[in-house]
């Protein structure tokens, strides 16, 4: 059995983190730490939905066309198909939970 801890964190300033927990043929489960302006471009997957969750600081969520700021303990759903993507616009290191499925 794996298990992982959801305090890990690693920031780099020249680009946003992408720490694997946990993954599968069919799903991942990674940390996403961010700098202040750092951020994921807007993008899609076909097949796969995607959750960000917020662990701590706060990120603005991009979801079909509609952004939310996302505090921590906050969730936001990305349904297959749909556009996404989030960006630290904040002053303090945010990190984020991502679970993705299928694994694209």
């Amino acid at each position: 059995m794996k298990v992982a801890s959801l305090s890990v964190r690693k920031f780099d300033a020249a680009k946003m983190q992408k720490l694997n927990l946990f993954e599968t043929e069919r799903f991942f489960c990674d940390v996403y730490c961010l700098e202040p302006g750092q951020g994921q471009q807007v993008h899609t997957h076909a097949g796969s939905d995607k959750v960000y969750a917020v662990l701590e600081g706060s990120v603005v969520a991009q979801v079909a066309g509609e952004e939310q700021v996302l505090a921590a303990g906050e969730a936001v759903l990305a349904p297959a198909g749909s556009e996404h993507g989030i960006v630290n616009r904040g002053a303090q290191r945010a990190a984020v939970l991502v679970f993705m499925a299928p694994r694209p």
